[in-house]
């Protein structure tokens, strides 16, 4: 049965109080994406201002700029939210990701705990059976207590001597405790999926998992305006085997979902609510199974600012902005089936990733091949929007 989205399982735990703006689809005699806010009384269009997100993002002020725009009325948020899902309606509106134009990028080994997992994935070759015994020989040899080691410093430096001496050095300790972060293209431009759309993982990948996370949203001048949620679908068999295969570990149809808002910084919201929120996440089996975890970004080894920082630079440019990942605590462990088989996802897995501030996102495991092939590119949104009159031909 498909997710059923509605405002109480998907808007902050504070309402409609902050202000949150996203995209949906605009049905119409040519109906495409727009860049919408939320009010109390609806779902407003503010295309014929900004035709993109990016654009919005883009301007002096995102947030006095939502706030002086009337847009026009969509829906009421239950009516968008009833029709989000894997087959909406498409003669209603319904929710987008909270992403067009940006770069989708992504941080990762940014957490003690999630580090050593990457380690172990590494030791195990991707083999999901020898990851607790590797488990036990990692953490005898590095331990688990790293978050207190500053990245890039004298200590991390001593640390790398002593582990190249014991054969344990890792490319993810490398990223996790070295002066360089690990940042990537999670996505091409346009092919994130948003909350109650299904999320895809590889038909042959046999070790998966949700990596729950914070996004931030950042413009082209490196201008943090806010953060949603991100669910980073890992193939952890895949990248164990090698890290050259990250691109198919992390970049397949429907992987990388958004959502369900980004909420601008204002006078509720700020980046060090960004830094001390929790991320929780939940999945059900309809084999009724359930995991519960949660990830707190006071537990990141990097500041988000200073990742933000290593994404944008002279040496890097995104003149439409980026999305940013910023990696997960969460690297689920416990056994699904059997003893020493760990977690892997099951069709039909019913994902959630929730924090208090930015709402949750809500998604349906199936394979990449099997979901919504992804269409709808760069081309396509520009002359949707020049047939809508939103830009010049």
């Amino acid at each position: 049965m498909p997710i059923q989205l509605t405002p109480e399982n998907t808007l902050p735990a504070d309402g409609l109080s902050g202000t949150l703006i996203g995209r949906a689809w605009v049905p119409g005699k040519v109906g495409g994406p727009s860049t919408v806010v939320l009010r109390g009384d609806g779902v407003f269009d503010l295309s014929e201002r900004f035709a993109t997100l990016s654009e919005l993002l883009e301007s002096e002020s995102p947030l006095k700029a939502v706030r002086e725009t009337q847009g026009t009325l969509i829906s009421s948020l239950e009516a968008l939210l009833a029709n989000s899902n894997a087959s909406p309606d498409t003669g209603k509106a319904f929710l987008l990701a909270p992403a067009d134009l940006q770069v989708i990028k992504a941080a990762g080994v940014t957490f003690a705990a999630s580090m050593i997992e990457r380690v172990i994935e590494e030791q195990a070759a991707g083999d999901p059976a020898k990851a607790e015994s590797v488990r036990a020989i990692v953490h005898n040899a590095i331990g688990d207590n790293l978050r207190s080691i500053k990245p890039g410093s004298e200590q991390a430096s001593k640390l790398k001597a002593l582990l190249i001496e014991q054969k344990m050095w890792s490319q993810y300790l490398e990223v996790g405790i070295g002066p360089d972060a690990e940042i990537f293209t999670k996505a091409p431009v346009l092919a994130a999926v948003g909350s109650g759309s299904q999320i895809g993982i590889h038909p042959k990948s046999e070790w998966n998992n949700p990596e729950p996370e914070v996004v931030l949203a950042v413009n082209s001048r490196g201008q943090i305006h806010g953060a949603t949620l991100g669910n980073d679908v890992n193939l952890r068999d895949f990248e164990g085997r090698s890290a050259l295969l990250l691109s198919k570990a992390k970049d397949n149809n429907a992987s990388c979902a958004i959502g369900p808002f980004i909420r601008l910084f204002d006078e509720t919201f700020s980046m060090d609510d960004v830094r001390n929120c929790v991320v929780d996440l939940q999945v059900k089996g309809s084999d009724g199974y359930v995991m519960k975890g949660s990830s707190s970004m006071s537990q990141i080894s990097r500041d988000p600012e200073d990742i933000a920082a290593q994404t944008l630079n002279e040496n890097h440019q995104y003149p439409d902005g980026f999305l940013l990942y910023l990696g997960t605590l969460f690297a689920p462990t416990e056994d699904r089936d059997h003893v020493g088989g760990g977690f892997t996802h099951k069709l039909g897995d019913e994902v959630s990733i929730s924090s208090r501030l930015l709402g949750s996102l809500h998604n349906e495991v199936t394979h990449s091949s099997q979901a919504t092939p992804w269409t709808f590119g760069v081309g396509a949104l520009f002359r949707n929007l020049a047939t809508r009159g939103l830009i010049q031909r």
